[in-house]
């Protein structure tokens, strides 16, 4: 697992939304928890992927209709690095994520 050359509150919100999911988890329902659009969290997914920090699987549900859903999961190894991030992100940038505290108001 290689450690992340930058971590942005998109990055730890992200993170954050894999660690709250607990189980492999597709990627609409990440760009929601994570309140980030498409086009912020699936390059953030792809480069946490590559660093091995993530990996995902197409689901195999044929019974399913619909397209086929890519399913992240946060590696082992990733876990207890992913919650120090995201503690260090919010210490850094705030107590909340934008999407939490949005929530409260």
């Amino acid at each position: 697992m290689d450690p992340l050359s930058r971590l942005t509150p998109a990055t730890a919100d992200v993170l954050e939304a894999l660690l709250d999911a607990g189980e492999p988890t597709w990627g609409l329902r990440i760009v929601r928890a994570a309140d980030r659009p498409t086009g912020t969290v699936y390059p953030i997914l792809e480069r946490l992927e590559r660093a091995g920090w993530v990996t995902s699987e197409w689901e195999h549900a044929p019974e399913r209709s619909g397209p086929r859903r890519r399913l992240y999961q946060l590696t082992s190894d990733a876990v207890p690095a992913a919650s120090a991030a995201v503690a260090r992100s919010r210490r850094e940038h705030g107590a909340a994520s934008p999407r939490i505290a949005g929530a409260t108001s």
